[in-house]
């Protein structure tokens, strides 16, 4: 077999161009499947980087009549942890923002408030010092990247107090280098404290905020732990109706479906599209095996006259084929790890809308083997076809023909099989990209309802007891907004609390005046905004009805709100909304009415494209808490916003140099971050595409180019009876029409079976697209007819006296 290897390589770098031309085709396939792999290996594959992560299971409030989860309550998880036996424990998380002081810069750190049951349940220790105990309160443990970044990976860390938010809390511990939980938030937590509830928290039902997890017991399946959970469930609403609807529920979920969320799809899609230009590739490369085996004859017959076995010319072009195919996997390998590092490096890592677990991708042992799988897959499918052809062939009849080796007169129809299938595949491919772009323009075309152009935003974060009374922050940050309007380039500013598309959302329970009553646990949400003057003209919200919040909303002013449209016509349909009147919480709430201000445009809060919620904006004056922790400044600006953000942060640092300025960025780029998933998806299957329709033509123009020699003479002959050029275009043309023609009314038979798997990722588009199939079997068409006319117009231009010379 070394000897078989050793020869096909010398053979292949005596052909150099045929060489290059079939190692970049599989380079192309392989790596783009390597790369593919990768992604959703480490995605879907992988399992959790914790022991036994199978047994691992996200619990969650959910209805019974809905598919979503909802996270729950301290009292809600106490009487779960109380009544359940299907657990060996439960554990919860809320997700907590913490402002790191007083040693360096400030710095704003995503942290987790945790049960000290959590590492149990997992399963993991600290790499350094010690996991929470019951006892602590005020304790901390740091991810392995912080402790290296900010404190020098010394082990003197341990004991060391740190003020989080102006509060004093000791280093107990640090996390193993990797350590990343949950797994499925986009932002990796940094650092994390103990959940401790206080006495009025611990018996609170309304408030939910907390994720919670659990590790099943051996021997429980999770439909057993399900049954469980909607037992407890059950008795719970009957025992408490004011606080669960008649629908609530609860839902086991293994952590690792939760952790790859709603990217499944997506990347099952691509994974087959990468799939399908191997294929391609591969029936690329065995088009030129059998372009040059039947070059070869005439070498073939004389090794089997001179003793050779029929098998040891199978095995030797065999031999060739995976030569190809192995260098052709190494070169991809190549691209696949320029191509994991490309995408890991275009993630926007502040954002959620993102790639789970994407930390962890790379080119490891697991993607190795899968190449080189691959690699001998594709060698022996493409190397079949010239293989089985000399099987069969007459070789003894091609020496006593005496000609140059080439089956002259001999067609070849797996040729143009080979063809026909790659024009389907391509075609298929396209058709699916094209429904990714029209969705994705659809996605374009969404009105935001504000205008992210030249707004630059910023996150100033006041903790510490110098800011704990409401009446001090609001103090500053109005501060704050004064220092930023007077800014050169800076023609307005404001500020809200939660920014749209940030990930941020608080929903708060309320009636509306007049309407009936529902039961407490059927009230009406709405997503809660706190905002100061001017942060609907700085945004570019169009206010529709009534007037803006002021500076006089305060405490001793009439309460005022400002809603959203979606709301106004909900509940006061062809009404005029504003001076309506509203309360937080239940009918029997005594929480004080509140007048409706103004009605503004619906704006893309949660994420993009999605339904729109009821929404409320709240005077930063009049809410009881002001703005809390941190302000999101929205700055309208005269040019570039990244051209004044030095600047700002000056200003800002100006009133208060321990003040924590983060999360910089134009709203373009939030904006851009909600859609990247989409985003790039299309780009991705629009590049797997072009490729597949360069391989194609390339097919194509192979396939007519070796038809047309094959037909030389006969060519000649017609030429020189009197044949005008035109009817030998027309000839040669018809014969790439007939393959062209054949492939794409198979690719639109595939194409209707296979597109209908991207209708989860498509917006306003239906899979079956008519517009979109015709484009797609038009442009493939067009290119098919182009790569056939280079080798049909030489034929016309050829000599025919030429040509019967040479036969």
């Amino acid at each position: 077999m070394l000897a078989d290897l050793r020869f096909a390589i010398r053979t292949l770098v005596k052909s150099p161009r045929f060489s290059i031309a079939a190692v970049v085709a599989l380079a192309l396939g392989i790596g783009a499947n390597s790369a593919m792999f990768s992604v959703v290996y480490g995605v879907l594959l992988r399992p959790l980087p914790f022991p036994r992560p199978d047994r691992l299971v996200f619990v969650q409030e959910a209805s019974l009549r809905h598919e979503g989860t909802a996270p729950t309550s301290p009292a809600t998880l106490r009487d779960w942890r109380g009544q359940q036996h299907v657990f060996t424990a439960m554990a919860a998380a809320e997700v907590w923002g913490a402002s790191l002081t007083g040693s360096g810069r400030p710095e704003e750190i995503s942290g987790l408030r945790v049960s000290p049951s959590l590492l149990s349940v997992l399963r993991v220790s600290p790499a350094l010092g010690r996991g929470f105990e019951e006892a602590d309160e005020q304790a901390v443990l740091l991810s392995h990247a912080l402790w290296r970044r900010r404190f020098g990976g010394e082990s003197s860390v341990i004991g060391r107090k740190l003020t989080l938010n102006g509060a004093s809390y000791r280093v107990i511990g640090v996390m193993p280098a990797g350590f990343h939980f949950p797994p499925f938030w986009a932002e990796k937590a940094e650092l994390w404290v103990p959940l401790v509830f206080p006495p009025q928290r611990a018996n609170d039902r309304g408030s939910r905020s907390l994720r919670v997890f659990a590790r099943l017991r051996d021997g429980v399946s999770l439909p057993r732990a399900q049954a469980e959970m909607s037992t407890i469930a059950s008795r719970l609403q009957r025992a408490f109706p004011e606080s669960y609807g008649v629908d609530s529920g609860a839902r086991v979920l293994p952590l690792g479906e939760v952790t790859v969320g709603k990217v499944r799809p997506a990347l099952l899609v691509l994974l087959g599209a990468v799939i399908f230009l191997l294929l391609i590739a591969c029936a690329n490369v065995a088009n030129l095996l059998l372009a040059r085996a039947s070059g070869r004859q005439k070498e073939m017959a004389l090794r089997l006259a001179l003793g050779a076995a029929r098998w040891r010319l199978v095995r030797q072009l065999l031999a060739e084929s995976l030569t190809l195919s192995a260098a052709g996997g190494a070169f991809g390998l190549a691209l696949a790890w320029a191509a994991i590092h490309a995408l890991a490096a275009s993630i926007p890592d502040a954002s959620r809308f993102t790639l789970p677990r994407y930390q962890e991708l790379g080119i490891g042992a697991v993607v190795i083997l899968f190449t080189f799988a691959v690699c001998a897959a594709t060698g022996i499918l493409f190397g079949l076809a010239p293989a089985l052809q000399f099987s069969r062939a007459d070789l003894h009849g091609t020496l006593k023909e005496g000609g140059r080796g080439s089956s002259r007169h001999t067609r070849t129809p797996l040729r143009s099989l080979l063809v026909v299938g790659e024009v389907a595949v391509s075609l298929m491919l396209l058709a699916g990209a094209g429904l990714m772009v029209r969705s994705m323009a659809r996605l374009a075309a969404v009105d935001a309802g504000f205008d992210p152009h030249n707004v630059l935003t910023l996150r100033v974060v006041a903790s510490g007891p110098a800011y704990s009374a409401p009446e001090k922050r609001n103090q500053l940050y109005r501060q704050v907004l004064d220092r930023v309007g007077a800014v050169p380039g800076v023609a307005s500013a404001s500020g809200i609390n939660h920014l749209p598309l940030a990930g941020d959302l608080w929903t708060f329970s309320f009636t509306a005046e007049g309407r009936a009553a529902p039961a407490l646990a059927e009230l009406p949400g709405a997503a809660f905004r706190v905002v100061m003057p001017g942060y609907f003209q700085t945004m570019g919200i169009p206010l529709l009805r009534g007037h803006d919040v002021t500076e006089s909303d305060d405490a001793s002013a009439p309460l005022v709100v400002v809603i959203n449209r979606t709301m106004a016509q909900h509940f006061w349909p062809g009404e005029n909304a504003v001076g309506k009147r509203i309360r937080l919480g239940g009918p029997n709430s005594k929480a004080p009415w509140i007048t409706v201000a103004g009605v503004v445009k619906d704006v893309e809060q949660r994420e993009w494209a999605a339904s729109a919620d009821n929404e409320f904006y709240f005077p930063y004056r009049q809410n009881p808490e002001g703005i809390q922790k941190y302000l999101t400044v929205v700055v309208k600006t005269a040019g570039d916003p990244a051209s004044v953000a030095g600047a700002i942060q000056k200003e800002v640092w100006s009133l208060d140099r321990d003040l924590l300025v983060a999360d910089i960025a134009s709203m373009q780029q939030v904006v851009d971050r909600a859609v990247w998933q989409p985003r790039s998806s299309t780009k991705l299957l629009s590049g797997f595409a072009l490729l597949a329709l360069v391989l194609a033509a390339i097919g194509i123009y192979g396939v007519i180019s070796y038809g047309v020699s094959q037909r030389r003479h006969e060519i000649g002959i017609r030429m020189a009876l009197g044949a005008r050029p035109a009817d030998v275009l027309r000839s040669v043309l018809g014969e790439g029409a007939l393959l062209a023609a054949a492939g794409t009314a198979l690719g639109l038979t595939g194409a209707l079976a296979v597109t209908r798997y991207l209708q989860t990722l498509l917006y306003q588009v239906s899979a079956t697209d008519p517009a979109v199939l015709a484009a797609a079997a038009g442009i493939l068409a067009a290119i098919a007819m182009a790569a056939a006319f280079l080798p049909a117009w030489r034929a016309t231009t050829e000599d025919p006296l030429i040509a019967l010379r040479d036969e």
